[in-house]
Order: C-alpha cells, then sequence, then structure tokens
C-alpha cells in the first residue's frame, strides 16, 4: 500500500553541492539532526531553496520562532490521550523530542515566510527574539519506506496519517520515524482515534494554527529579501505542508508526548 506523493523530495543522502551545503546549514541552524520535508521538496524546484532560506535564516538566528514558541506552548490546546507509557526503545522519546522541536519552530519560521509571500503581514506588533530553545541531542532510527518495514505496519502508518488530516496530502515524516516501533503506533491509533472521534483533535488543531497564524504574520514583520521570481510556487508548498502535515504534527506530537 503506497500513497501518491505531490511533493517529491531530494533525499539527505542524495543531496550534493550546494543543496548538500544548504541541508547542513539547516541543521546546524536549526539544531536538528534531519532536514525536514518542506526544505528538502523546495530543493526540487531551481532556486527555491538558497533563496526561501536565505529569507527566514535570520529569524532563527535571532531566537524569534523560539519566543514564539515559548508563548505558543502557554497556551496550545491539546487533546488529552490515554496514558502511552510503555516499554518502547528510547528511540520512540527521541523522535518524538526531534519532532516537537523541530516542527512547532518550523511552524513560526515558515508561518512567517508564507505571511510574507502572501501579503499577510501584520500592520503592528513588534517581533521579540532572545534566547534560543535548546535542541534534542539525540540520534534518530532510520526514516522508513514501505519497503523497510512489514505490510502492516506501513498500512498502520498509512492509517495513523489520517488522524487530524483525511486528506492526506502529506506524509508526516514523524511517523515513518516511528515506524521502527510498531506496537507503540498500534497503542496510539485507538488513542488518536477517540479524540478524532469526539472531534477534540479537530479542534484543538483548529485552535493551535489559528493561534500560529496571527504570531506568524507579527514574524514576518522581520523579514527582509527581495521577491523571489519562483514565489507563488514556493508560497503554494510551504502553506500545503502548513496547513497538513506540520500543522497537524505540531498538536499531535505535543499530545503524544504530555501521555508519555
Amino acid at each position: 500500500m503506497t500513497m501518491p506523493d505531490p511533493f517529491p523530495a531530494i533525499t539527505e543522502s542524495a543531496a550534493s553541492g550546494e543543496t548538500a551545503e544548504l541541508f547542513a546549514d539547516i541543521r546546524a541552524t536549526v539544531g536538528v539532526r534531519v532536514v525536514n520535508l518542506v526544505w528538502r521538496h523546495l530543493a526540487t524546484m531551481d532556486g527555491a531553496l538558497p533563496w526561501a532560506w536565505a529569507a527566514v535564516k535570520p529569524l532563527y538566528l535571532a531566537g524569534l520562532p523560539d519566543q514564539a514558541v515559548r508563548r505558543f506552548r502557554e497556551s496550545m490546546v491539546l487533546p488529552a490521550l490515554p496514558s502511552l507509557a510503555g516499554e518502547e526503545p528510547a528511540s520512540v522519546d527521541a523522535v518524538l523530542a526531534s519532532y516537537d522541536h523541530s516542527n512547532t519552530i518550523n511552524l513560526f519560521a515558515l508561518g512567517a515566510l508564507t505571511a510574507w509571500l502572501r501579503g499577510e503581514t501584520a500592520n503592528e506588533g513588534v517581533p521579540e527574539g532572545g534566547a534560543r530553545l535548546p535542541p534534542p541531542d539525540v540520534v534518530l532510527p532510520k526514516l522508513a519506506s514501505a519497503e523497510d518495514v512489514a505490510p502492516e505496519t506501513w498500512a498502520l502508518v498509512l492509517r495513523l496519517n489520517r488522524f487530524g488530516d483525511p486528506h492526506q496530502l502529506i506524509l508526516a515524516s514523524m511517523y515513518r520515524h516511528l515506524a521502527h516501533a510498531p506496537a507503540f503506533l498500534a497503542r496510539l491509533e485507538p488513542a488518536l482515534a477517540a479524540v478524532q472521534a469526539d472531534g477534540t483533535l479537530e479542534r484543538a488543531i483548529d485552535a493551535n494554527r489559528k493561534t500560529a497564524r496571527a504570531e506568524s504574520q507579527v514574524l514576518a514583520r522581520a523579514i527582509r529579501s527581495e521577491s523571489s521570481p519562483r514565489a507563488r510556487e514556493i508560497e503554494t508548498s510551504v502553506s500545503a505542508f502548513l496547513d497538513h502535515a506540520i500543522g497537524k504534527m505540531v498538536t499531535i506530537c505535543r499530545a503524544i508526548r504530555a501521555a508519555r
């Protein structure tokens, strides 16, 4: 079982030249071991990754997304999941910690970029920088594909991806990284199914997206960039990740960690 891939991406192992250098810079700047799918997708479009990264890197360096994350987490709405504590390998919590950090930081940096590209920058408000959030010092398991795991495990990954986003436009990488722990994913499925069924998952995701969007429009005031000839394509791609994979997984991952 596979799902169509409307957002092709360059794998980190296949990157070379300028793309490899940019991937390394993204890892070092964001403080992650893996490059988020949105960046790897932008690398497939001529000139998109260098322009987009140059536009938002100063925000990361100034700690603007980090301060936004601190404020955001004080008011996040989370669905209540049952306890997910178990005997899984430590790499499960490593994956969760990594995505909780990178997705939430990217939510605001890329949200600012999208607001800037759309001309939706806030008319007032001062973007506040400051101390950066320490990234988790973890080693992640392999990013699994269908051929790396049992068919039933891959089917489980795809079912989990429906929660919070019935369109399944983008396959969330977090579930692929957790495919090495199918027992944990099997326990996670009914927990997410319950909050999907009672509507609390969707309401939490929508509320958090709304909060992040308003904050990102203020952060967009800090972007200093010339327009890109690929602005429309970049905006379309980045906004799709914000509306789907990143937008839902920020809430889902945080809720899972709260239940651990």
